[in-house]
C-alpha cells in the first residue's frame, strides 16, 4: 500500500501524543529537524501499528504453547530499523523506543544497533578492509544472529559489546545487557541484508521491519551538513578519532565530506543497502526537508 502523509496520519485515531518539545530535543540527531508535528502525523499511525502487530504476535504465541501444551512463556518482539548513514534512522530508533515504551503493553523497551558488532579497528585493520567499515564484511554477522536468538528465546540476560563514536572503535571489556525486554529495537545500516547460503539472517527474526528511505542526492547534502556540525562539535574532543578534521577550513572539511560520502557511504547504500529496501515491512518516505512524505506498508 503506498499512502500519503495525509492517508497516513489519519490512521492515527486516537492515539495520544506522549511526548514532549524537550523530550523530543533530547532524542533526534545531529543536524535532524524533526518536531512535533512530524512525530504526531507519522509516528502515533506507526506505534498504534505496531501496538496492534505487537498484540497479534503475543496471541500467536500464546496459540502455539496452547498447541504443544507448554507453559505460555514470554517471546520478545523483535523490530529491525534499516537505511542509510545519515538519512535519520538513529532518530526513529530513539524515538520508537521511547513512545512505545509508553504503551502499557510493552513497557520494556530496549535498543542496540549494530555498530556493536562491528569488528575492532585493528581486526578491521589487519584484514585490510578499514576502508569498508559499514559494509557487511566489516560486522561480526555471527556474533550479532547470537545475540537476537538468545533475546529471542527469552534468555534472562544478554550481553552485546559497546562502539564508542567518540573513539570510532569497540570499547574494549564492556557491555551492554539486555534483559528480558517486551520489544527490541535493532538499528543498523545492514540489518535486512540476506544470509548467505545455509545460515541464518538477523532479520530472519525481526517480527517487524521498516526502512528510513530518501533520494541518494538528499541524503549526500544531509551528510556534508551533519558533518560540518560534527566538525564544530564532536570533533573538537580530544578524545575524538577525528579530532584533525575540526582543524581543515570549511572548504577542505567540505572536500573531505563528499569524498568520503562518494567512496565509501554512497557505494555502501547503492551496492548493499537500497537493494534490502524491498524486505522491510514498512518504507517512510523523505523529501528534502527530511519530512516524511509518503508511507509503504506490505499487506502480508
Amino acid at each position: 500500500m503506498d499512502l500519503s502523509r495525509e492517508q497516513w496520519s489519519e490512521l492515527r485515531k486516537n492515539t495520544p501524543l506522549t511526548l514532549t518539545a524537550d523530550e523530543l530535543e533530547d532524542l533526534r540527531g545531529v543536524d535532524d529537524p524533526i518536531d512535533l508535528a512530524e512525530v504526531t502525523d507519522i509516528y502515533l499511525p506507526l506505534t498504534r501499528l505496531l501496538n496492534l502487530h505487537f498484540t497479534g504476535s503475543k496471541q500467536r504465541s500464546s496459540v502455539l504453547s496452547a498447541f504443544l501444551g507448554n507453559d505460555e512463556q514470554r517471546v520478545p518482539y523483535i523490530l529491525g530499523i534499516a537505511g542509510s548513514v545519515a538519512v535519520g534512522k538513529s532518530t526513529t530508533a530513539r524515538l520508537l523506543r521511547t513512545l512505545l515504551a509508553r504503551w502499557p503493553e510493552h513497557p520494556q523497551v530496549a535498543l542496540i544497533t549494530t555498530d556493536s558488532f562491528l569488528y575492532p579497528n585493528q581486526v578491521l585493520e589487519a584484514r585490510g578492509i578499514m576502508h569498508r567499515k559499514g559494509f557487511p564484511e566489516s560486522y561480526d554477522r555471527r556474533a550479532l544472529v547470537r545475540f537476537v536468538a538468545e533475546v529471542k528465546a527469552g534468555a534472562a540476560e544478554v550481553h552485546a559489546p559497546v562502539y564508542s563514536h567518540l573513539e570510532y572503535d569497540i570499547v574494549p571489556g564492556a557491555t551492554q545487557v539486555v534483559k528480558k525486554p517486551d520489544i527490541l529495537i535493532i538499528e543498523g545500516l545492514n540489518v535486512l541484508q540476506p544470509a548467505p547460503p545455509t545460515a541464518l539472517a538477523v532479520n530472519d527474526y525481526f517480527d517487524f521491519s521498516i526502512y528510513v528511505d530518501a533520494k541518494v542526492e538528499d541524503i549526500r547534502t544531509w551528510y556534508v551538513h551533519r558533518f560540518h556540525q560534527l566538525r564544530r562539535t564532536a570533533f573538537e574532543d580530544p578524545k575524538s578519532y577525528f579530532k584533525y578534521i575540526a582543524e581543515l577550513s570549511e572548504e577542505e572539511a567540505t572536500a573531505f565530506a563528499k569524498n568520503v560520502w562518494r567512496d565509501i557511504n554512497e557505494r555502501n547504500l547503492v551496492e548493499n543497502i537500497l537493494p534490502t529496501r524491498g524486505r522491510a515491512g514498512l518504507v517512510l518516505k523523505k523529501g528534502p526537508d527530511h519530512a516524511i512524505k509518503r508511507v509503504r506498508l506490505r499487506r502480508t
